[in-house]
């Protein structure tokens, strides 16, 4: 089983406000997610492992992690974990807030979505059926 990473979403409410925002950084940026902390179990996360997105408080979409790399030395070192460019959505998963980062064991992430469960719903209806617990 994968070993994957959370984390919480800040400045975006929705999973179409995470793309827009990452295509305002110029075309052809790579999608890289910096930390302060690098994972010790780095090389688990490189091996099948994703990024769950946590969103006002429902994790929504996952994206694969390529790469974790360490930059810098000493107090100024960060983490930056390359991702995959395509979020896949997942199961509409409550999750309580967390600071930072978190391991998430594979036996506990929620399913992917299939690609057409959504249609044409509006992003704002879905985001108000899953806070009601409809969907």
């Amino acid at each position: 089983m994968a070993l994957h990473m959370i984390k919480l979403v800040v400045g975006c409410d929705t999973i179409e406000e995470l793309l827009e925002w990452h295509a305002s950084r110029g075309p052809g940026e790579p999608w890289i997610l910096r930390t302060r902390q690098t994972p010790k179990r780095a090389a688990e996360l490189v091996d099948g492992g994703s990024v769950y997105r946590v969103f006002k408080g429902v994790i929504l979409c996952r994206q694969a992690i390529l790469d974790v790399n360490t930059v810098g030395e000493g107090v100024t070192a960060r983490c930056e974990v390359t991702l995959d460019e395509t979020p896949i959505r997942v199961a509409p998963t409550p999750r309580r807030a967390f600071q930072g980062w978190r391991y998430l064991d594979g036996n506990d992430a929620p399913p992917d979505l299939p690609q057409d469960s959504f249609g044409d719903v509006p992003t704002d209806l879905a985001r108000r059926l899953r806070e009601a617990g409809a969907w």
